[in-house]
């Protein structure tokens, strides 16, 4: 029992790491950039605020441990800016490398677990993590419209990137993409999305 208990301690423990690896968007207020552990956090509330907007219905307690798990691997691979098309065609490979190391820090049963979530939460194939996948996408769309589109105007970022990036939450949760929809028509409008 002492082993398996030192390795759920050593876990998390390498865990509280997630806050101290930043994302490029900022918080709603603009005053500093979110990070990955404030980004976990907020997609947790947003599953719990917003599964009514799924056409399927979801188990938000599932989709809740999948928005919790699924960046805990960019402890070790860093995040790669949703826009940065280099860096997110070396990202997968990163993570799973990372995923296999980070996990391997538990108990076998919590390994498997933790691993499943991941992948789960990676292949968008069952409703909860489609819903996970659409929640991390809105998330930070609604933050960059909070701060008046300061991590879109940093970087440049076009309409059409935008677009192309949230493709999926258009078909897999229709309701929500309206919404998402006139926050980017309203920032292309404002000047902080190109057209």
């Amino acid at each position: 029992m002492q082993e398996r208990i030192k390795r759920q301690m050593d876990f998390l423990r390498e865990i509280d790491k997630l806050k101290i690896i930043g994302r490029q968007n900022y918080l709603a207020d603009g005053s500093r950039k979110e990070d990955d552990a404030e980004h976990s956090w907020h997609l947790a509330l947003c599953a719990l605020v917003l599964q009514e907007y799924m056409p399927d219905p979801v188990n938000v307690s599932r989709t809740v441990e999948l928005v919790l798990v699924h960046d805990l691997v960019e402890i070790w691979a860093g995040d790669a800016y949703a826009y940065d098309i280099q860096a997110q065609a070396a990202q997968h490979e990163k993570e799973v490398k990372a995923a296999e190391k980070l996990f391997g820090m538990l108990p076998e049963d919590q390994r498997t677990y933790f691993q499943e979530l991941w992948e789960e939460f990676e292949g968008c194939k069952t409703a909860e993590a489609r819903f996970a996948r659409v929640m991390d996408n809105c998330q930070p769309l609604l933050l960059n419209d909070a701060s008046g589109g300061k991590s879109w105007r940093e970087h440049g970022i076009s309409q059409e990137q935008v677009y192309r990036r949230n493709e999926k939450v258009r078909r897999w949760a229709p309701e929500i993409w309206a919404y998402m929809e006139s926050l980017i028509q309203k920032n292309v409008e404002l000047g902080n999305l190109k057209k």
